[in-house]
C-alpha cells in the first residue's frame, strides 16, 4: 500500500492520479476536507480509503497501522505563505512530519516528503539542492521557515541517507481550484481574463527587473509528479535515491511570458495592467527562482519537461476551460 498525506489536495491528488494510470490502486488518502472544497479532486480517482489527518496521526503514534506500507508520500502541510502562527506551522509542518518519518524508519517504508523552494528565500545563496548549502538558507516567510526546520532536522539526524525530500518550485495545473488565494498565477489569471478580458501583474520594486520581468521557475504539476514518482521504491531507476532534491522546470520564465501564453491559449490579444505589490508581500517577494536540476538528473532522471507554453495550453484548454479535473 501507498499512503498519500494531503492526498485530496493539489499535488497529492495528482500523485494518486498518476499512480492510478500506472495501475496502482492500493492507496490510502490522508487529508482533511471540512469545507468540502477538495472532493472534486478525488471524484475520478481510485483509492482504498480516506482517513482524516488527525485520526491518521493517532494511528501512527499508537502503532495502529495494520497494513503493509511500502511508501508514504507526505504532501500534507499548511502551505499558506502568509500564515503568521508559527506554533501552528511547527505542529503541522514539522512535528507531524517527524512522526511520519519515525514511523517509516520503524516499518521499513520509503518516506518521500514535500519541502519547498520557499526555503531558498531571496535566492542569495542560489538554488542548488546541495546538503552543504541548506543550513545557510534564510526563508522570507514563516511557511518557508517551517519547511527549512524539517529539512534541517533530517540533515542533523543524518536521515538524508534514508528519506527523500522534494523542494517544489512554483507548481501549477489541474486540481488546484480549492486553494483559494494560494492558487497559481496561471489559475488566477485565467479567471481574471475570463471575467474582465485583461490581466493584472505586480509592478517591480527591484531596479534589476522591469515590470513583468520578474522570473520564476514554473513547473507543471504533471512534470512535478513524474519527478516525485521517480523515487518510488518500485521504480528501478530511482528507488535507491535519497536526499533532498529540487523539483522544478529548470528554467526561469518571466511573468510576461506566462501572461502571453495564457492569452494565446484563450485565443485573445494580450491586455495587461500593472498594479502595486501589496504591503504584506513587499518584504517577502521573490524576484527570481530557477531550480538547479543537476542532482536530480545525476540520480538518473531523464524525462523532458514540458515547455511552459505547451503546459499552459494543456492546462487552460483541457482543464480550466472545460472545468475538468485529473481523471483515469
Amino acid at each position: 500500500m501507498k499512503i498519500i498525506t494531503g492526498g485530496a489536495g493539489f499535488i497529492g491528488s495528482a500523485i494518486c492520479w498518476r499512480l492510478n494510470t500506472l495501475g496502482n490502486h492500493d492507496i490510502l488518502i490522508v487529508d482533511e476536507d471540512t469545507n468540502g472544497t477538495k472532493e472534486l479532486n478525488l471524484k475520478e480517482l481510485d483509492f482504498v480509503d480516506f482517513i482524516d489527518k488527525d485520526s491518521f496521526l493517532k494511528k501512527i503514534n499508537t502503532g495502529a497501522i495494520n497494513y503493509k506500507v511500502d511508501t508514504i508520500y507526505h504532501m500534507g502541510a499548511c502551505s499558506s505563505t502568509t500564515e503568521s502562527n508559527m506554533d501552528y506551522l511547527i505542529e503541522n509542518n514539522v512535528e507531524y512530519s517527524k512522526s511520519l518519518g519515525n514511523w517509516c524508519l520503524k516499518n521499513n517504508a520509503k518516506y518521500i516528503y514535500a519541502s519547498s523552494a520557499a526555503t531558498y528565500g531571496d535566492g542569495s545563496e542560489g538554488f542548488d539542492d546541495d546538503i552543504a548549502i541548506i543550513p545557510k538558507l534564510k526563508p522570507l516567510n514563516k511557511y518557508g521557515l517551517s519547511k527549512q526546520m524539517f529539512d534541517m532536522w533530517v540533515i542533523e539526524n543524518k536521515l538524508d541517507t534514508k528519506f527523500t525530500g522534494l523542494k517544489y518550485f512554483n507548481v501549477y495545473g489541474p486540481n488546484e481550484n480549492h486553494k483559494g488565494h494560494m492558487k497559481s498565477m496561471i489559475n488566477k489569471s485565467y479567471q481574471l481574463v475570463k471575467e474582465t478580458g485583461k490581466l493584472k501583474l505586480f509592478r517591480s520594486m527591484n531596479p534589476e527587473y522591469k515590470d513583468g520581468e520578474q522570473k520564476r521557475d514554473f513547473v507543471y504539476v504533471k512534470d512535478a509528479v513524474e519527478m516525485t514518482l521517480f523515487f518510488d521504491p518500485f521504480n528501478e531507476e530511482g528507488k535507491n535515491a535519497t536526499g533532498i532534491y529540487n523539483v522544478g522546470s529548470g528554467e526561469a520564465n518571466t511573468w510576461l511570458t506566462v501572461a502571453h501564453a495564457i492569452f494565446k491559449a484563450l485565443g485573445k490579444e494580450p491586455e495587461i495592467e500593472f498594479v502595486e505589490l501589496p504591503d504584506e508581500l513587499k518584504n517577502q517577494y521573490q524576484y527570481y527562482s530557477k531550480a538547479n536540476l543537476a542532482k536530480l538528473k545525476a540520480a538518473g532522471y531523464t524525462k523532458p519537461v514540458m515547455k511552459i507554453e505547451d503546459a499552459i495550453e494543456d492546462y487552460v484548454k483541457n482543464y480550466l476551460v472545460t472545468d475538468k479535473y485529473l481523471s483515469v
